[in-house]
């Protein structure tokens, strides 16, 4: 017998070699039913994988992410047998779950996928889903799996099986298809009930410009039909909220060939809703003990080195920046971080002066493959709201709570109610993905976990998913149709600090070593506006956005009027501006509405005899006859309840 360690720390105890399946089985018909795939221990597996010893079982259904993940990676199985159906001579590379379903990349030789064959896609696909196929995970050696593949001329799948060991090669079949995987799947093809390509796309081999191009295949499948529709319902919405299409309407940001690839341009209105989000952070931080700090946009090379950036990402990097000097290299900034334990080795410091925080909106540049780049969500150029905290011991996890607190700050304020903390942890399997010693990082995931929960976040805990350097708190937001991006994130690490030999002097006269906390709540101010703008649909919070009112003169007589206004209104720190073009007043209301202003003030001739406004609210419709000292109340009244002090 062995005993079984389920989510809610009970233990229940199977004969010796029980399945995922049997155990939700014991539990519930229902979770049977709908139990999609496992993770025994820090393993995921299918739900038919024999458990031989003492584990913990977590079971997913399509409701978790895991669950879905493997959903959209069997289906990526599905994909790769419908194209070898319809170009005989495909050569297949690697089919990954991503966020929203799935995609394959193939070679296809001399052959091309347009959208005109992707219904024809969609429905021999679906036809191979209801063969409701097995999928079976074998182990196959490493000298049977390269002749298999050299013998289909695969070039690609011998240099993923060439980087392999013996025991570590897994094929998945289902049907007459037999592909390399590492497992993850669904019990059987039927379970997939609907599917939709969405996309083609280039890709390069490997990311690597340099080698083949491939096409790559995008899709998405779900357990019913009418989950497909919504998401397709989901995704017109998805375009109407484009935050390329809003920036570009509301004059946020541009971009520039000239300038170059991923390297936008903020525009003035963008550059103030860019700069009040500064400030507003800024002025939490000084409150709880930050102070503020600037770094230079380079690093000598060593810097980086040191640090351990340059071995995990250099590739990721622009190339070093030569000097004069023989071999002095320098490189665009990548990260902050090692910055900052220069600011902090600048001095001696004592345990009295612990915590230590420095806060910087530091920008930093990563070269980001071309075909990744995507608006403002992924570019080459980037200012992250950066802070890291040198901290004692005994203040980790104190610290690390107040950071908690900051960043449920800043999502109260900018109208993100929804989210809950993901726990990122090192993949124990794979320890070269990581720098540092266990002890460290044993010490850094529990301070995380202790502080989450005496926070009583909503947490998951995610294995694989940490820095190099150490275990991270991320917080996991959706959006107004329920997508989900992480924003803000926490580390603990011990690894930096002992890298740059940093000290401090403590009680015993004995130098010790602080810990680091690296934190970000916005993560990058682009990737940040980006969201937040397709959140709310380019209609920011009133404190936030670029213009809170526009005045609206029904003819030229009234605009003397309207500039008293406008003059009063701005002298008390509003923002707004006077539409006096030679419009009739429904276009010019019309014109305001798709400006997303919140506010329009309409000034006419019994307006200018009482000294007043008509005010109408966006989405709320006429609000009645204010003076412009009563809107001024108004607009701050409702700024109040919006963004409270920190």
């Amino acid at each position: 017998m062995i005993n079984i360690t389920l989510p809610d720390g009970s233990v229940r105890e199977y004969k010796k070699g029980v399945t995922a399946f049997e155990v939700a089985s014991s539990i519930s018909e229902g979770l049977a039913r709908n139990v999609l795939s496992a993770r025994v221990n820090d393993r995921i597996v299918e739900i038919s994988t024999p458990i031989q010893t003492d584990s913990s079982l977590r079971l997913f259904t399509w409701d978790d992410e895991e669950g879905k993940k493997a959903f959209w990676h069997s289906s990526a199985h599905i994909l790769a047998q419908t194209l070898e159906f319809f170009y005989p001579s495909v050569k297949l590379t690697i089919g990954p779950a991503i966020e929203n379903g799935f995609y394959y990349d193939v070679d296809l030789g001399d052959e091309h996928i347009s959208d005109k064959d992707f219904q024809k896609i969609e429905k021999k696909f679906l036809e191979f889903a209801r063969e409701k196929a097995e999928f079976k995970l074998k182990e196959v050696s490493k000298a049977d799996a390269l002749a298999m593949y050299a013998k289909q001329g695969n070039q690609f799948k011998v240099e993923l099986i060439e980087n392999l060991n013996d025991g570590e090669i897994t094929f998945c079949d289902h049907s007459n298809f037999t592909d390399l995987c590492r497992g993850g799947h669904l019990p059987n093809t039927g379970l997939v009930k609907a599917v939709k390509i969405t996309s083609i796309a280039g890709a390069y081999w490997r990311g690597d410009e340099n080698k083949p191009q491939l096409t790559r295949v995008y899709g998405i499948s779900f357990p019913k039909a009418k989950l497909l529709e919504e998401y397709l319902v989901m995704l017109e919405e998805a375009k109407r909220r484009d935050h390329r299409k809003i920036g570009k309407e509301l004059e946020l940001f541009t971009f520039s060939e000239k300038v170059g690839m991923g390297l936008p341009l903020w525009l003035p209105k963008g550059a103030e809703l860019r700069s009040r989000l500064e400030e507003f952070l800024k002025k939490a931080q000084i409150k709880a003990g930050y102070q503020p700090v600037i770094t230079p946009h380079i690093g000598h090379k060593d810097l980086y080195v040191c640090s351990g950036h340059y071995d995990k990402y250099g590739e990721d990097s622009f190339q070093p920046i030569k000097t004069p000097k023989e071999g002095e290299e320098f490189l665009l900034k990548p990260m902050n971080c090692p910055h900052h334990c220069e600011i902090y080795k600048s001095k001696p410091r004592s345990y009295k002066d612990l915590p230590v925080r420095f806060a910087e909106f530091g920008t930093v540049y990563r070269y980001e493959q071309s075909g990744e780049l995507h608006g403002l969500t992924r570019v080459r150029g980037f200012t992250q709201d950066d802070a890291h905290l040198f901290v004692r011991p005994d203040q980790i996890i104190e610290e690390f709570k107040k950071v908690i607190d900051l960043v449920k700050y800043v999502f109260a304020s900018l109208g993100f109610e929804d989210y809950e903390a993901q726990i990122s942890l090192r993949d124990k399997n794979n320890p070269d993905k990581y720098i540092g010693s266990d002890e460290n990082w044993e010490k850094a995931e529990s301070a995380i976990i202790k502080a989450a929960a005496e926070k009583d976040l909503k947490t998951t805990v995610v294995y694989g998913e940490a820095a190099f350097y150490g275990p991270k708190l991320d917080f996991m937001v959706r959006d107004a149709l329920k997508r989900k991006w992480q924003l803000g994130t926490i580390q603990v690490d011990y690894n930096l600090p002992e890298r740059f030999e940093l000290e401090y002097m403590g009680s015993d006269n004995q130098k010790h070593r602080p810990i680091m906390i690296h934190r970000a709540p916005f993560g990058s101010m682009e990737r940040f506006v980006a969201i937040l703008t397709e959140h709310c649909e380019g209609k920011f919070p009133l404190w936030l956005a670029p213009e809170q009112f526009a005045i609206l003169s029904i003819s030229d007589k009234y605009l003397a009027q309207a500039e008293k206004t406008l003059l009063l209104l701005r002298e008390n720190g509003l923002r707004g501006y006077i539409d006096d073009r030679a419009e009739k007043i429904g276009r010019k209301i019309r014109d305001t509405e798709l400006q997303k202003i919140p506010f329009m003030l309409i000034i006419g001739e019994k307006e200018e005899e009482s000294n007043t406004v008509s005010v109408r609210k966006q989405g709320h419709g006429d609000l009645g006859s204010k003076t412009p000292e009563e809107f001024v109340e108004l607009i701050n009244s409702e700024i109040n309840e919006m963004i409270s002090a920190f």
